[in-house]
C-alpha cells in the first residue's frame, strides 16, 4: 500500500516537466515558423525587387520615348515655321511678279529686263514650291512617328498595369501558402509533441524509477555513472541494459510515428568541468563527450534503431545543468541527454 502511495505521488510530479517540454516543444515550433515566414519574406522581396527593376527599366523607355516625342514636336514645328517663311516669301515674289509686269506693261523698253526678272523669280518660285513639297513630306513623315511612339507608350502602360496586377496576384499567393503551411507545421508539432510523450511514459515505465535516471525539460537524461565506467566510453554490462530497453521502446515507436515526419533521435554527451590529463585515451573533455554520444549511438545501431534517425553530439563541459565545482554538481552534469525532436 504504501508502495503505491509513493508511486503516485512520483507520479503526480511529473506532470510539470510534460507541462515544460510541451511549452518548449511550442517555443521551439514557433522559432521554425518565424524562421519560415523570415525566408518566404525574402524570397518575396527578391521577386518584388526583380519587378522593381523592370518598373525602372520600362521607366526609363517611357522615358526616353517622351524625350524623342518632344524632341519630333520641336522638329515639326521647325519645319512648319520655315513652310510659313516660304509661303511669306511666296506671297512676296508673287507681289514683285505683279508689280514687275505692270512695269512691263507700261514702257516697253524695260520689258527685256522685266522678262529677265520675272524669269528669275518664276525659278526662285518654283525652288521654293519644292522646298515647301519636301517640308510638308517630312512633317507627314514626324506625324507617323510621333502616332507610333503613343502607340509604344500605351503598349508599355498596358505591360506596366499587367505586372502590376501579376504582383497583387503573387501576393494572394504567398499570403495563402504561409497561412497553409501554419497550419501544416502546427499539426506536425502536435503530432511529434504526442510521440515524445508516449516515448517518455514508454521509458518511465521500462526503466526503474532510479535516481539517476530523469527527465530534464524535453530531454531524458543518464548520469554516465549508469552507463559508463569511470573516465571510459565504451558501455558496461549495465549501460548496455539500460541502452536495450531504450531501443526496444524506440523500435515500437518507430512503427507508430507517419512517414512523413522526419523525427531522430538526439543523444547529447556532457561531462564535468574537471580537466582530462592529456595523456590518455583522450586529450580533452570534448573527446571525452563525443566519444560517449557515439557509443550510444553505435550500441542503439547494433539493437536495429535505423543509423538515420539517430545522432550524436558532443558538448565537452560547456553545458552544464549545475554550477560550480562541487562534487554533487559535477555528478549532474556528467550526463547523456536524450531528445526525441524532427530533423
Amino acid at each position: 500500500m504504501a508502495l503505491v502511495k509513493n508511486r503516485r505521488r512520483e507520479r503526480g510530479v511529473d506532470y510539470w516537466p510534460g507541462f515544460v517540454d510541451a511549452l518548449s516543444t511550442l517555443l521551439l515550433a514557433i522559432m521554425f515558423l518565424l524562421t519560415v515566414f523570415v525566408l518566404a519574406q525574402f524570397l518575396l522581396s527578391r521577386e518584388i525587387t526583380g519587378r522593381d527593376e523592370v518598373l525602372n527599366r520600362l521607366n526609363s523607355q517611357i522615358a526616353e520615348l517622351t524625350e524623342l516625342l518632344a524632341l519630333e514636336k520641336g522638329n515639326a514645328q521647325d519645319l512648319e515655321d520655315t513652310l510659313a517663311n516660304l509661303q511669306s516669301s511666296l506671297a512676296s515674289s508673287e507681289s514683285e511678279r505683279s508689280r514687275l509686269q505692270a512695269l512691263l506693261d507700261q514702257g516697253a523698253g524695260t520689258s527685256d529686263a522685266a522678262n529677265a526678272r520675272i524669269g528669275q523669280l518664276t525659278q526662285d518660285l518654283n525652288e521654293e514650291q519644292q522646298v515647301s513639297a519636301r517640308a510638308m513630306s517630312q512633317i507627314e513623315l514626324l506625324n507617323q512617328q510621333i502616332a507610333a511612339l503613343r502607340a509604344q507608350i500605351a503598349a508599355v502602360e498596358q505591360a506596366l498595369q499587367a505586372s502590376e496586377a501579376k504582383d497583387q496576384a503573387s501576393q494572394a499567393q504567398i499570403a495563402d501558402l504561409g497561412r497553409r503551411l501554419n497550419v501544416a507545421l502546427a499539426q506536425r508539432v502536435q503530432e511529434l509533441n504526442r510521440y515524445r510523450s508516449d516515448f517518455f511514459g514508454r521509458l518511465r515505465e521500462i526503466l526503474s524509477d532510479r535516481e539517476n535516471i530523469r527527465i530534464v525539460g524535453d530531454r531524458f537524461v543518464f548520469q554516465s555513472e549508469v552507463l559508463f565506467p569511470v573516465g571510459g566510453s565504451e558501455l558496461d554490462e549495465a549501460g548496455r541494459a539500460e541502452m536495450a530497453k531504450l531501443a526496444e521502446a524506440l523500435l515500437d515507436l518507430a512503427k507508430e510515428i507517419p512517414a512523413e515526419i522526419n523525427w531522430v533521435l538526439r543523444v547529447d554527451g556532457h561531462t564535468d568541468n574537471a580537466p582530462l590529463s592529456g595523456t590518455g585515451r583522450y586529450r580533452d573533455n570534448w573527446e571525452l563527450s563525443s566519444a560517449r554520444a557515439t557509443s550510444v549511438v553505435k550500441y542503439l545501431i547494433e539493437q536495429g534503431v535505423p543509423a538515420n534517425r539517430l545522432v550524436a553530439a558532443g558538448f565537452g563541459e560547456f553545458q552544464p545543468i549545475a554550477e560550480g565545482d562541487a562534487t554533487e554538481a559535477r555528478n549532474q552534469n556528467r550526463r547523456i541527454e536524450l531528445k526525441l525532436t524532427e530533423r
